[in-house]
């Protein structure tokens, strides 16, 4: 089954089997690496994406709900948000190993393009699904609030 959608801007075609996860359709047909596999079974978030703008686990979403869609990974992430949450995650020094980091910064963006200013319950609420071996959510806290000062000021 030929899956047609957006990815990162550009219009592709999978020939693929329709349950095949998107993660795999990205990483394995389209070279994507950025969106990771943690768990394979949306509890990590590491393989979080944006589907027509609003995030989804892409290791247990069928590749044929994607289909007419518009899917961002980490590597196709742009805009105002994107760049103040990167600028931010930068500047904080956020990431320790980084696995987790491109699922962070996807929930962290849409966030953000939700909730301008978001309290610590909104960031604690949107963020929940993304799990940091590391424990850096402190961190990943303090820049989600500078990125939207940022975007304030």
């Amino acid at each position: 089954m030929a899956v047609k959608f957006q990815l990162n801007g550009k219009q592709v075609s999978a020939d693929v089997e329709p349950d095949t996860p998107l993660l795999w359709v990205i990483r394995d047909t389209f070279g994507l690496t950025g969106t990771k596999f943690g768990c394979g079974i949306a509890q990590c978030g590491a393989c979080t994406v944006h589907l027509n703008g609003l995030t989804r686990r892409s290791c247990v979403t069928p590749v044929s709900q994607v289909d007419g869609g518009m899917v961002t990974t980490i590597e196709g992430l742009d805009g105002k948000e994107a760049r103040a949450i990167q600028d931010a995650w930068v500047g904080i020094d956020v990431p320790q190993c980084g696995f987790c980091q491109s699922g962070q910064v996807m929930s962290a963006t849409a966030l953000l393009k939700e909730i301008p200013n978001p309290s610590d319950d909104n960031i604690d609420q949107a963020m929940a699904g993304n799990i940091c071996r590391c424990a850096t959510y402190v961190r990943i806290r303090k820049a989600i609030h500078n990125a939207a000062d940022t975007l304030e000021g």
